[in-house]
């Protein structure tokens, strides 16, 4: 049996998964990223400490999709760019069209070591009641897809 911190990742098998799934269906891929010293990509763009990148072939030159990073050269404000993303600063990949894909959890980077403590009391996650607005003709089955201010579909995080 394997222990997890001797397993591989399944994280950048899934993102190339999604990538290819979002390709193949005529979608644009976009990742999540959040951002710290390890990820280089134009900080004028990276808002809370994320980006949002849209990492379709058309948007992207020489991507490559490997186990520890994500490196391509893309365009911002017609400058070319190299960016290179750690697989574990990923947040999320989805479809801009209908925000349909994966987000990920987001741990300790692999260089930190997090002690096991012995008999540690379980933390349970905490539920609060969210506000939500029903539409007339909507369907009380399926939640509106958030929209942003321009109308696309946006992702929405839940903490």
């Amino acid at each position: 049996m394997l222990n997890a911190p001797d397993a591989s990742s399944t994280r950048p098998y899934l993102l190339r998964a999604l990538h290819e799934w979002c390709t193949d269906s005529g979608f644009t891929p976009y990742v999540a990223v959040l951002v710290d010293e390890t990820v280089q990509v134009p900080m004028e763009y990276v808002k809370n400490g994320e980006i949002v990148l849209n990492v379709g072939y058309d948007a992207t030159a020489g991507m490559t999709l490997g186990n520890e990073f994500i490196e391509f050269k893309a365009r911002f404000g017609g400058v070319p760019r190299e960016i290179i993303i750690p697989i574990n600063r990923v947040m999320a990949i989805y479809a801009r069209e209908n925000g349909q894909g994966m987000s990920f959890p987001m741990g300790a980077a692999p260089t930190e070591v997090v002690p096991l403590q012995k008999k540690s009391t379980p933390v349970r996650p905490v539920l609060s009641a969210v506000e939500t607005s029903h539409t007339e003709g909507g369907s009380d089955d399926e939640p509106p897809t958030p929209t942003s201010p321009s109308g696309r579909p946006a992702l929405t995080r839940v903490k």
